[in-house]
């Protein structure tokens, strides 16, 4: 039979602001994003519709208020279609899809339509559910991301992918689907508590791990002042970290994540079931920390990664004062099997191929396997644990096996 076949390429711009005082009437940054990008021949105001992080709302109660003046002092060009919507944050508003219905009901109600807008003002997760929302309503309507996080700024709120949890996964529902703008504002950092504003580091030092030695010298010479949340030193990791996770975005030839490798998921094979395990009490850095800890030490034991630069990234995840290890990492079914290691199976189950794990040859460079040894897993976690416990100790192996 005939077949008819096209390359079909696909381009866009993927715009990454960097500001402060983004709600301030003086800034254009915003109405300039809104209101400049739509086609000539509307001749009218571009309408908004903005859902914000409930958390954030309670630590800012004057923010709604200016969000509105916002828009009123730019009333010419730009409409806010009702008050600002507050909206639950965290990984709770990504563990059930009536979110996502509320948010469609509101474009529907506002007549929202794909040459206006749906902002979102929040972490990462908040913005994964807007997200998804804004790109399964009139098959995509444009989205405007405003991270309120160091992780979300550098590294999640960046990126392409939008989803929530489902079926006891993480992110099993969800798209890709760039955003039409994102706009950092580090002042919205200010209200951070010392443990939120920590999480969003790992995912820089992952990147500098995979990519950039440079980078993660400059993350060893800051530690101390990115312990002390010294604004210079944050400022910077996050616009190198946003930059790498932008490049890969744009470089690496796989955008959409069409085949099985997702370097840019270092450590996470570990991470996302921990934090099911913990019900979501780790938070995603804390728990990308930990995976990062056990790929780097599986990686030396495998003989991939030199012992000392092993040792520097420990190091430094601890002086930027990261805890290596977490209790869900010995959480063991009825046979006495760690459910941590089940991560690996659902890891390759999403990637929807073979698995496929980044792993480290030295700082700044990544590559990839497509089998773990179990032994050798349990032995980085039987590590881990000693490194915690400041003691050393084994941990019994089974006979020899691979994770394929």
């Amino acid at each position: 039979m005939p077949v008819i076949e096209r390359t079909v390429e696909v381009r866009w711009r993927h715009q990454v602001h960097f500001t402060e005082g983004v709600f301030n009437p003086a800034n254009p940054v915003l109405r300039d994003i809104l209101a400049d990008a739509r086609p000539a021949p509307f001749g009218r105001p571009a309408k908004a519709l903005i859902v914000v992080d409930e958390s954030l709302v309670h630590a800012l109660p004057g923010l709604p208020g200016e969000l509105a003046a916002y828009f009123l002092a730019h009333h010419d060009v730009l409409q806010l279609v009702c008050p600002p919507i507050p909206m639950v944050g965290g990984e709770a508003v990504k563990n059930a899809y009536f979110r996502v219905s509320e948010i469609h009901a509101l474009i529907d109600r506002y007549h929202i339509d794909r040459h206006n807008y749906v902002l979102a003002v929040g972490g990462g997760a908040i913005l994964d559910m807007v997200g998804l929302a804004a790109a399964t309503a009139h098959r995509g309507v444009r989205h405007v991301r405003i991270p309120t996080t160091t992780l979300a700024q550098d590294d999640s709120g960046v990126g392409v992918k939008n989803g929530i949890n489902a079926f006891g996964k993480k992110n099993f529902i969800g798209t890709f689907a760039p955003p039409f703008a994102v706009i950092n504002d580090f002042n919205l950092l200010a209200t951070l508590s010392p443990r939120d504003k920590r999480a969003g580091y790992v995912e820089a030092l992952k990147v500098a791990c995979i990519r950039d030695a440079t980078f993660f010298q400059r993350l060893e010479q800051d530690a101390e002042r990115l312990a002390a949340f010294e604004p210079g030193a944050m400022q910077h990791l996050i616009r190198r970290s946003a930059e790498l996770h932008l490049d890969h975005i744009a470089t690496n030839g796989d955008p959409f994540e069409m085949g099985s490798a997702r370097p840019l998921d270092f450590g996470h094979w570990a991470a996302h079931k921990l934090e099911q395990l913990s019900e979501y009490r780790l938070r995603h850095g804390e728990a990308v920390a930990v995976g990062i800890a056990l790929d780097v030490i599986y990686s030396r034991l495998k003989g991939f990664l030199p012992p000392n630069e092993a040792e520097r990234i420990l190091t430094l995840m601890e002086r930027l004062g990261f805890d290596l290890f977490s209790q869900e990492v010995l959480h063991a079914d009825e046979d006495g099997q760690l459910l941590v290691v089940a991560g690996l199976e659902e890891f390759r189950e999403h990637l929807g191929g073979e698995l496929t794990i980044t792993l480290l040859h030295a700082i700044g460079q990544g590559f990839e396997v497509h089998e773990m040894d179990l032994p050798i897993v349990l032995r980085a976690i039987g590590e881990l644990h000693s490194r915690h416990a400041g003691r050393q100790r084994t941990v019994p192996l089974p006979a020899s096996h691979s994770i394929r």
